[in-house]
């Protein structure tokens, strides 16, 4: 009676610089038990080819052209609610990695870790998990430990576009929702932060690495 070998995890590759990619992907295939799927440079090369390579597990960086880690993050998850997406970033700010976890990532992990750890990171978020790096875990801490209202995964996608000088007929336009809705975002984000102007959103998204990735510079 012969056994049946289990499938393999499918694994989905997403990093603008290509040596980083490669070399990832060198590592990730010295395992028989994991097949790395696609790799791509983008986030928009992402949303389009996600449902054809059908991974298991996205690992994403998050500072990409194109569509940036965390909006991809977000619509990855509309379309395939069940696929675990680990970042993979250079960036260890509390509200980096909050963000990211917010935005639906099953964990996040420093680019600097021992190549080890990435496989670790795959069985965790595998087994239903989530998993933060050493790093990441220092850094982190609890979206109302100022006090305020955290804002929602949509606020903060909301509050990237905004901060990115787009208007709410621009905003409306990419997130595929009203302009109306885009209104009661953007009121409810300046009530949770306590921002009264798009000036201060702007300032508050540059100082808490909203804005690292995206090409928007000041």
């Amino acid at each position: 009676m012969t056994t049946q070998t289990p499938p393999r995890t499918r694994v989905v590759i997403v990093d603008d610089h290509p040596m980083v990619a490669e070399g990832i992907e060198a590592i990730l295939e010295t395992y028989e038990d994991l097949q790395v799927v696609g790799r791509l440079s983008n986030g928009r090369e992402l949303i389009e080819q996600v449902e054809a390579l059908n991974p298991d597990v996205i690992l994403l960086d998050l500072n990409m052209p194109e569509i940036n880690g965390l909006s991809a993050t977000e619509m990855v998850l509309e379309k395939r609610p069940d696929t675990r997406i680990l970042v993979l970033s250079m960036h260890d700010s509390p509200e980096y990695i909050s963000s990211a976890m917010n935005h639906g990532a099953r964990g996040y992990i420093l680019k600097d870790v021992p190549t080890e750890e990435i496989r670790l990171a795959i069985d965790a978020v595998m087994r239903g998990e989530t998993y933060l790096c050493t790093g990441a875990t220092a850094s982190i801490t609890p979206d109302t430990a100022d006090g305020r209202e955290p804002l929602t995964s949509r606020e903060q996608t909301v509050l990237l576009q905004l901060a990115s000088g787009k208007s709410n007929k621009e905003v409306a336009a990419a997130l595929d929702i009203s302009v109306r809705t885009v209104e009661t975002h953007r009121k409810n984000i300046k009530r949770k932060l306590g921002i009264s102007s798009t000036a201060g959103l702007t300032r508050y998204a540059m100082e808490h690495g909203v804005l690292q990735g995206t090409g928007v510079s000041f």
